[in-house]
C-alpha cells in the first residue's frame, strides 16, 4: 500500500495520541521561548532577527500558556518555563526604545509587572 497524504495524517495522529500533555505543553512552550529570544534580539544576528512588534506577540502567547498549564504540569516543569518567559520580558524591556507601563508590557497581564 502507498502512503497517501491521508495515510500520513492518520500515522501522526496515532504518535501525537500517545505523547503525555506535559511534554507536549513543554515543548511547544520552548517554541515560543526561542522564537521570543531570537525577536527580542538575542540570536546570533539580532541587527536582521529582531522583531519587538513579533517578539511582545510571542512573549503574550508565552505568558498566557506557562501560566494557564502550570498548575496541570505541576511546579517541576513550569518553573524553568517561568524563568526562560521572566528572561524574555526583561530582554524585551531592554530592547525597547520606548518602555511599557510597569504591567503593561508582553505578557504582563498574565505575570504581573517584571523587574
Amino acid at each position: 500500500m502507498t502512503d497517501t497524504p491521508q495515510n500520513d495524517a492518520s500515522g501522526e495522529a496515532r504518535d501525537i495520541a500517545e505523547v503525555p500533555a506535559v511534554e507536549l505543553i513543554n515543548t511547544v512552550a520552548v517554541h515560543l521561548l526561542s522564537a521570543a529570544a531570537v525577536k527580542v534580539g538575542l540570536a546570533d544576528d539580532p541587527q536582521e532577527q529582531t522583531d519587538l512588534d513579533e517578539a511582545r506577540k510571542l512573549i503574550t502567547a508565552l505568558a498566557g500558556l506557562v501560566t494557564a498549564a502550570a498548575t496541570e504540569i505541576g511546579d517541576h516543569h513550569a518553573r524553568p518555563l517561568r524563568d526562560g518567559l521572566r528572561s524574555v520580558q526583561l530582554a524585551f524591556r531592554e530592547a525597547s526604545s520606548i518602555p511599557d507601563a510597569p504591567g503593561k508590557g508582553p505578557g504582563e497581564k498574565y505575570t504581573g509587572p517584571v523587574n
